[in-house]
C-alpha cells in the first residue's frame, strides 16, 4: 500500500529496445529521476543489459519479444531505428504507447521516405532522386545528367556510421554502386554530393504536449563515415544561422510528429546554406557531450519527453565542450582497458570519460570522452588534448610521445 513503510515507489517503467551504449547511458538517467529502464537487448552481455535490472533478451525483428518488453510499460522507446514498422503498428494497435510512434520512426528508417517528406515541408535537402529496381538503373544517368557532378549513392534502409554509403566521382561508378545494392534487393537513394563547409547538427526534444527544447548547435567531425568528434557549440557559427538550424530542427519535430530526442544532421554550404542530411529520433553520437556540458542531458531529455514530463533546461554549463569517440584500434593493446584508464586520469585528471562495456574490435566505438572548457579560445586545445585521450583510450599510445615514467 502507498504510505506504508517500506513500500517501493511507484515510478514510471520506460521500455526501450535495444541494449546499446545509448540504453546503457539512458539507464543511467533513469536512475536519477528514480525511474526502471526494461531494455529488449539481443545478448545478455550487451551494453545496457551489464547495467539494467530489468532485461528481456530477444530480438527486436520478433513480434512477442517486442511484446514482452512492452508488456506493463508506460512507454516503449528505441536506442536504434532498426524495428520493422509493421510490427510496431501491430503495437500500437493493442494500445501499446510507443513514441516516437512508428509514422514519425519511418523517416528516420527511411531515406527516401524522409527525403519526399522533408522536400514536401520545403525543407532545405541535396538534390535527390529514389532507384528501386535494376530495371531503373536509367534514373541514375538522367539524375548525374541533372546535376552534372559527383554523387551519392545511399541504400535507402539500414545504413549508419558510414554503412550502405558509396561515394561516386562519376555516373559509371554511381551505376556499379547502385547495381550492388538493388542486386541484394535494397533500394537506393542517390543525390547530388554538396560543396560543404562543415558538418552541423541540431539536437532538439518534443513531449507529446508539444512543448520543445533545442540545445546549442554543434559542429560534428566525421572520418570514414563515421563521427569522431563534436564541438559544442558549433565554432564560429554565425547567430543568425544557428538559431535557423534550432528552429528547421523544431519545426521538423512538430510536422513529423516526434516524440523524444530527434538528431537532424546538417550540412553546412560553402555558400552559407544549410541542408538537411540525415535524422535520428533517438539519443544521438552528436548529443554525447550534453552529459557533462548541458544543464540537462539528451538521455535525461528523452526519459522527460517520450513520459511527457516538462522539458529541461538545455543550456550549456560551460562556454565550449569537445566529444571524442574512442574507436576499437586495428590491434587491441596487451594494456588493459582499467589499466590505460589508470594512466589517462594521471595525465588528464579533467577528462570526464563514458565507457560503454563494449569488447574492442577495429572501429567500434567503445567509449568517448568530454573536455570542458572555461573560454571559446580553449577550443584547439580541448580538441588537441580530446583526441590524444580517445586515442591513448583505444591504442595505449600516446600520440605526442608522452611517457608517463620519462
Amino acid at each position: 500500500m502507498i504510505g506504508v513503510p517500506g513500500t517501493p515507489i511507484a515510478a514510471p517503467l520506460v521500455a526501450m529496445v535495444g541494449g546499446g551504449q545509448l540504453a546503457r547511458m539512458t539507464h543511467q538517467a533513469a536512475i536519477a529521476l528514480g525511474q526502471t529502464l526494461r531494455v529488449l537487448a539481443a545478448a545478455p552481455d550487451d551494453p545496457a543489459a551489464q547495467v539494467s535490472p530489468d532485461v528481456v533478451v530477444g530480438s527486436h525483428t520478433n513480434l512477442d519479444d517486442l511484446r514482452r518488453v512492452a508488456l506493463g510499460a508506460d512507454v516503449v522507446t528505441f536506442d536504434h531505428e532498426h524495428v520493422p514498422n509493421e510490427l510496431l503498428e501491430k503495437l500500437v494497435a493493442e494500445g501499446v504507447n510507443v513514441a516516437p510512434p512508428p509514422q514519425a520512426l519511418v523517416h528516420a528508417q527511411d531515406k527516401l521516405v524522409m527525403r519526399e517528406r522533408l522536400a514536401a515541408l520545403d525543407a532545405p535537402v541535396p538534390r535527390f532522386a529514389g532507384v528501386s529496381r535494376l530495371d531503373e538503373l536509367d534514373r541514375v544517368d538522367a539524375f548525374a545528367g541533372r546535376v552534372g557532378g559527383p554523387i551519392v549513392v545511399k541504400a535507402v534502409r539500414g545504413g549508419y556510421d558510414g554503412r550502405g554509403v558509396r561515394m561516386a566521382r562519376d555516373v559509371a561508378q554511381a551505376r556499379e554502386a547502385a547495381d550492388k545494392f538493388l542486386a541484394s534487393g535494397v533500394p537506393v537513394l542517390v543525390e547530388e554530393r554538396v560543396e560543404m563547409r562543415r558538418e552541423l547538427a541540431a539536437l532538439v526534444a518534443r513531449s507529446p504536449f508539444g512543448q520543445g527544447a533545442a540545445w546549442p548547435v554543434v559542429q560534428t567531425v566525421q572520418r570514414d563515415g563515421i563521427c569522431v568528434e563534436v564541438i559544442a557549440p558549433a565554432p564560429g557559427l554565425d547567430d543568425d544561422v544557428g538559431a535557423e538550424a534550432q528552429q528547421l530542427a523544431l519545426r521538423l519535430a512538430a510536422e513529423l510528429g516526434v516524440v523524444g530526442v530527434l538528431a537532424v544532421e546538417l550540412f553546412e554550404t560553402t555558400d552559407g546554406r544549410l541542408l538537411v542530411n540525415e535524422l535520428a529520433m533517438r539519443p544521438h553520437n552528436s548529443g554525447h557531450w550534453t552529459m557533462d556540458g548541458a544543464r540537462t542531458s539528451q538521455f535525461e531529455q528523452h526519459l522527460r519527453a517520450v513520459l511527457d514530463y516538462p522539458l529541461g533546461d538545455t543550456g550549456a554549463t560551460v562556454p565550449v565542450t569537445v566529444m571524442a569517440n574512442v574507436l576499437g584500434a586495428p590491434r587491441t593493446p596487451t594494456m588493459t582497458v582499467d589499466e590505460r584508464l589508470h594512466h589517462l586520469f594521471a595525465r588528464m585528471p579533467e577528462a570526464r570519460v563514458h565507457l560503454y562495456g563494449k569488447g574492442e574490435r577495429p572501429g567500434r566505438k567503445i567509449g568517448h570522452v568530454n573536455f570542458l572548457g572555461s573560454d571559446d579560445a580553449e577550443v584547439a586545445n580541448l580538441r588537441e588534448r580530446a583526441a590524444l585521450a580517445a586515442h591513448w583510450l583505444s591504442h595505449g599510445q600516446w600520440t605526442d610521445g608522452w611517457e608517463p615514467h620519462g
